[in-house]
């Protein structure tokens, strides 16, 4: 990011979002600057695309919108910028769309020191050439000091469904295979240390990652996978229970090889948190054809993103809309939806 120092040293006025000269230089030296694209740099109230390079490319658009309000903006493997940016590639993603455009609106808090603004900018900017999008139009608003917290965004992405791909929570099949693309519950646990909420000796990372073209590398292998889905709220338990009430069918998961790190097995044991339950958020939950499921697992350990990928269970008849535990001890544990909330604001 280049010729942001006018604002250096600055902080967030009430007459940036006043739609006058401050607020017009903080978009061009911060936004326009920063997210660098035609499209945006046209400043028109909405982004225009060509309906034929869309057409080209699938039969149907994806779109998704989502907030982010995560505290602290700066985390270990992470920032609210990166998070924005892959939250809402990852939920195109999850319909086996290609993310093409994104939006961003910023609401921003008097006093917020413009430095921390322009570096959740670039962690966006970064973010989102990595995942091969472009923001292309937004908006800004500022309320006044203490009627937010600092920084929150808004995004919504569009993407395109390639017209052979049809995947939905209403598709798990009795034999079908149960994957997860590596360790969960790192991005909840890398939150509650970013608090400071424990003296960890070590830090935990989040695991905040596009995950577009893992998914596009296992389609590439099983363009018939039934059911796919990031665990982010409520984590792998709720996605999962998500599929068995949707697809009307029983889940069962194998405890014993089921991904955590030690660090963050350690932390839910302090807590009395189940990281079943922990949020993620370069995680994802798919479901399998039990023919194809080896060969998918084998594409995705190939990729970074997928490289810790583990069969956890399987589909079953009964109990119809359950998720079950086989915890190693001849018992198995009933897995419910989320109640209440674990962690505050971890996205």
């Amino acid at each position: 990011m280049s010729n942001v120092n006018k604002l250096a040293g600055k902080t967030i006025t009430l007459a940036h979002g006043a739609g006058g000269k401050a607020m017009r230089e903080l978009i061009d030296e911060v936004f326009v600057k920063g997210f660098a694209n035609p499209e945006l740099a046209s400043l028109e109230d909405q982004a225009r695309f060509d309906l034929t390079e869309l057409v080209a490319q699938g039969n149907r658009l994806a779109l998704t919108t989502d907030s982010y309000v995560v505290d602290p903006l700066f985390f270990p493997g992470g920032d609210i910028g990166k998070l924005a940016v892959t939250g809402t590639v990852n939920d195109l993603a999850m319909s086996g769309a290609v993310p093409l455009y994104l939006t961003c609106g910023m609401i921003l808090e008097e006093g917020f020191a413009i430095d921390e603004l322009i570096k959740i900018v670039t962690s966006m900017k970064v973010t989102a050439d990595e995942a091969g999008v472009k923001i292309v139009t937004g908006d800004t608003k500022v309320v006044h000091k203490g009627a937010a917290d600092k920084c929150f965004i808004n995004t919504a992405g569009v993407g395109v469904i390639p017209a052979h791909i049809q995947m939905a929570a209403t598709q798990a099949q009795v034999g079908d295979k149960i994957i997860v693309n590596g360790f969960i519950g790192d991005h909840g646990a890398a939150i509650v240390d970013a608090r400071g909420e424990l003296a960890l000796e070590s830090s935990i990372l989040s695991d905040c990652q596009p995950l577009h073209d893992l998914v596009q590398t296992m389609l590439k292998v099983c363009p018939t996978i039934h059911c796919l889905r990031d665990a982010t709220r409520g984590g792998v338990a709720t996605v999962l229970n998500e599929f068995a009430q949707s697809s009307q069918v029983g889940i069962k998961l194998q405890q014993s090889v089921i991904p955590i790190r030690d660090e963050v097995r350690g932390m839910c044991e302090i807590l009395g948190l189940d990281p079943l339950y922990l949020a993620n958020e370069g995680k994802l939950v798919a479901v399998v054809p039990p023919e194809a499921a080896e060969a998918v697992l084998a594409a995705m350990r190939l990729h970074p993103a997928g490289v810790n990928s583990v069969m956890i269970g399987e589909v079953q008849a009964i109990p119809k809309g359950r998720v079950l535990l086989n915890t190693g001890f001849g018992g198995e544990r009933l897995l419910d939806k989320l109640v209440g909330e674990q962690l505050p604001r971890i996205c």
